[in-house]
């Protein structure tokens, strides 16, 4: 089943979001795990023609012409001296996607995921896709365990107004 949770569980899902959890969804058959097995590139690419109707820009390949570079630094004459990029961003850029399988919990892509979006310039929200389980590991809910005990200790502070966690 696909699960979904924003953090901080104070604020509601903004429509935004909400097109975005209906293109899960709409490709859930074709991703959900454990039945299936995709790497986080292939997962994007069922999850494409979704995003783009739902007005996301989506990555394209591995190449740095088919990549997503969201701006962190800014140089002389507004030039962009450093960017991190994206699975997908919507065309206002106030939403940063990142889809990640495998190595979501096991290499905690999903901190990098959190740091790099709280960087990214203008990005106010992260959707974060992990799969549910993965090998022997609940993923969702270790991600999700993690974000609840960031947003309820309140000792660190994001400059996103939310993350919001898919499981598929």
């Amino acid at each position: 089943m696909l699960k979904y949770q924003l953090f901080p569980r104070s604020v509601g899902i903004t429509e935004q979001i909400q097109q975005v959890i209906k293109c899960f969804e709409l490709a859930y058959e074709k991703i959900k795990s454990p039945d299936n097995e995709l790497k986080s590139d292939e997962v994007l690419e069922i999850l494409r023609p979704h995003l783009e109707d739902a007005e996301f820009i989506v990555e394209k390949g591995k190449t740095k012409e088919k990549k997503i570079h969201v701006p962190v630094l800014f140089g002389e004459n507004n030039s962009i001296d450093q960017s991190f990029n994206a699975d997908g961003i919507s065309n206002d850029g106030r939403v940063v996607l990142e889809v990640e399988a495998g190595r979501a919990v096991a290499n905690y892509a999903f901190l990098k995921d959190i740091f790099q979006a709280s960087m990214m310039h203008g990005v106010e929200f992260l959707i974060l896709a992990v799969r549910n389980k993965y090998k022997n590991s609940d993923d969702f809910r270790k991600v999700y365990t993690f974000l609840e005990t960031l947003y309820i200790s309140g000792r660190l502070a994001l400059p996103l107004k939310g993350i919001t966690l898919i499981g598929y």
